[in-house]
């Protein structure tokens, strides 16, 4: 199907590729978009539109959205969000105290930000991911005259994941009950061994070791913490062995939690008829009616219209980050000479991220050389030559944005 909009630029119900066709070349009306194919008409028309409801299944690593009428589904889309913010700002904490103490230490200016973590402040990673849920919302209501969303919220009980038959006052007791600190808690957890060597080092000096070092803004946390005698944490550190260890953490669950509420009021001052549903009735509804999992068919499910005609295609998308302020690489080249960390603007006429063809296929530019050999990739990461391909074999599409957008077949949907 094609999206309309009407001369003024409201969303009207789509139309039949064979209509739009007919309507672009009588002259009746222009394209504005190619991803979803959108045209705008030119000529004065009634605004007949029905009643369409946008399922919406809110994620942290995922959004899922579905806009369905009674009869037919007309938009189908799973939004990959950024999980990278937290590191990024942690490099750039690391990079402002290595400048800091490059000459002569200066203390950091905690205080010139008064005032800015008003009532509401949400941490970076939490404020990106609700604006982008936000930005998707926005961009299906450019296309559609919704007029209805349907927002489905979870939290999660994180100490209930650790401990199913947890109960009662034991929620405010917690797993360190009974010790002094969270070290002597560590060392009992692990059984006062070192849990590299498993002992065989005979060091009998035993140190509690970050996995996720809080320079990258790991936490104090147990889950975070790790028994290490002496010399398994000093080889470490000299990086002469390496931990095959991930510590269990729950920060897409505490995301949810967080954000649930902040996005259902911010929607609700923003537009009219927005209203709340829960995963647990997602899922019965969709077992009941024998759909598969995936965020774009619970996303139909939280619509109320589980069984209408899918859409042919569906559209992948995936945030990507809008700019790399990082102007010179954290590390120094011989003489002291500092090193850009960031290519031209344009090399050989292309963007970071545009959208270009190459044999018949749709791809984006994820990385440039001078030379004119391009990093090109389709939203899976698979890459095309091996990440190298002349820009006299390419065919520009698009400009590059922070969303991207590629689409799909229905059939297989996406587990």
């Amino acid at each position: 199907m094609v999206y309309v909009t009407s001369i003024t630029g409201n969303p009207l119900m789509p139309c039949n590729p064979a209509k739009a066709r007919k309507l672009l070349r009588d002259g009746k009306a222009k394209i504005v978009k190619y991803t979803p194919f959108t045209i705008q008409l030119l000529f004065e028309c009634e605004n007949q539109v029905q009643d369409i409801t946008l399922g919406v299944d809110a994620g942290s690593k995922y959004i899922g959205l579905s806009a369905t009428t009674k009869d037919k589904e007309l938009f189908s889309s799973e939004v990959e969000l950024r999980n990278d913010v937290s590191s990024k700002l942690a490099t750039r904490r690391q990079n402002r105290k290595t400048r800091r103490n490059r000459l002569r230490y200066r203390p950091a200016r905690f205080n010139n930000r008064a005032g800015s973590k008003n009532k509401g402040w949400l941490a970076p990673s939490i404020e990106h991911k609700i604006q982008t849920h936000i930005t998707a919302i926005d961009n299906v209501r450019k296309i559609l005259p919704i007029s209805k969303i349907i927002v489905e919220t979870a939290s999660f009980d994180i100490q209930k994941i650790n401990n199913p038959n947890i109960q009662g006052k034991e929620y405010q007791e917690g797993e360190q009950l009974g010790f002094s600190n969270v070290r002597q808690y560590v060392l009992f957890r692990d059984n006062y061994t070192c849990q590299h060597c498993k002992g065989k080092s005979k060091d009998k000096i035993l140190h509690v070791h970050h996995i996720i070092f809080r320079s990258k803004s790991g936490s104090d946390r147990p889950e975070n913490l790790i028994t290490l005698c002496a010399t398994c944490h000093k080889k470490l550190h000299e990086g002469k062995i390496e931990l095959n260890i991930k510590p269990e953490q729950f920060k897409h669950e505490a995301f949810m939690g967080i954000m649930r509420k902040t996005l259902l009021q911010r929607l609700q001052n923003k537009y009219n008829n927005v209203f709340e549903t829960y995963g647990y009735i997602t899922k019965q509804v969709r077992i009941d009616n024998g759909l598969k999992k995936s965020h774009r068919i619970d996303a139909r499910c939280i619509s109320g219209n589980p069984l209408v005609e899918p859409c042919e295609y569906w559209y992948y998308q995936k945030k990507v980050r809008c700019n790399n302020r990082q102007i010179h690489k954290a590390n120094f080249l011989k003489g002291g000479k500092k090193r850009n960390n960031q290519a031209s603007y344009e090399v050989k006429g292309f963007r970071l991220f545009d959208k270009v063809e190459f044999e018949g296929n749709e791809y984006f530019i994820f990385g440039r050389r001078s030379s004119g050999y391009f990093d090109l990739r389709n939203l899976e990461g698979n890459k095309v030559n091996n990440g190298s391909m002349n820009y006299r074999k390419i065919k520009f599409l698009d400009y590059g944005k922070s969303l991207l957008i590629e689409r799909r077949m229905s059939i297989p949907p996406l587990g």
